[in-house]
């Protein structure tokens, strides 16, 4: 799954050319035992991320408003012991994070050594929503591609693996997410007239997130586009993908001290 859905470094990404609904030519009931399996080596590769201190994994998600962001971390992370996962949702910037430079909030949320943060939303936000809305000349935010791969390789030369990952739905299924927000009482609670005045710069968000997945996937950073119209295979795919990479870390138990079998505990 990981060629399948990874952004070559200088690619030319076409959104219009991949589907949303693509499941893989699966159906749910395999894919959910697939990701059981999946969660339990997300356990496993934790434990020893966390026992190993040596690298850390950060998980970056963006999506479009109803892309699954927040159903993604409850249903791939569940099994994660909690002392070794942070999760950081960026908003609005505070007065204080506007005084400083863009990267500043989020370089400060990175992960430590041994633990996996995930980051809801990101500083690929200056980007997106900093573009569409014009909040900066265009001088501005052009430099951010650049200026956010030099960031994360700075990252990944100290220790921390990165996989960022955008939840792709249709606005057709938007739509219908957002309806059923209306409509069942206990998802009412999510809807916000505000994702309706998004909606309607469905296009240039497109075209936003086009440049970023093809000027910012590197081999140190990429990017995977997951198609989310579809939860149980978003979320397969998510899972499957960071146990792939986690496999691949190396990782494992530190050595024990030295002559634990002749270690007595006195009753």
């Amino acid at each position: 799954m990981k060629e399948r859905y990874l952004i070559k470094p200088k690619g030319e990404v076409r959104l219009a050319e991949f589907a949303p609904d693509d499941c893989g030519g699966m159906n749910k009931k395999d894919a959910r035992k697939i990701l059981k399996a999946d969660k339990k080596k997300l356990r496993d590769l934790q434990a020893k991320l966390y026992a190993g201190q040596k690298h850390a994994l950060l998980i970056v998600l963006q999506a479009m408003d109803t892309g699954g962001k927040d159903g993604t971390i409850k249903h791939v992370m569940s099994g994660i012991n909690p002392q070794g996962c942070q999760i950081t949702n960026f908003k609005v910037p505070t007065p204080e994070e506007m005084a400083h430079d863009y990267l500043w909030r989020v370089h400060k949320a990175v992960p430590e050594k041994g633990k996996i943060g995930i980051f809801n939303r990101s500083h690929y936000e200056d980007v997106l929503v900093v573009r569409v809305h014009n909040l900066v000349p265009q001088n501005v935010w052009s430099q951010r591609y650049d200026q956010i791969n030099e960031f994360e390789h700075l990252l990944s030369e100290n220790g921390v693996y990165i996989l960022k990952f955008f939840l792709y739905i249709s606005k057709e299924e938007q739509k219908r997410r957002l309806q059923a927000r209306i409509d069942e009482p206990y998802k009412q609670w999510k809807f916000s007239r505000g994702d309706l005045k998004e909606r309607a710069f469905w296009d240039h968000y497109m075209e936003a997130y086009e440049a970023a997945l093809n000027r910012c996937s590197t081999p140190w950073a990429p990017w995977y586009l997951v198609p989310a119209d579809h939860k149980w295979y978003r979320n397969l795919v998510v899972a499957r993908i960071i146990a792939q990479t986690m496999e691949g870390m190396g990782l494992h138990y530190p050595a024990p001290e030295p002559d634990l079998d002749k270690v007595v505990i006195e009753d």
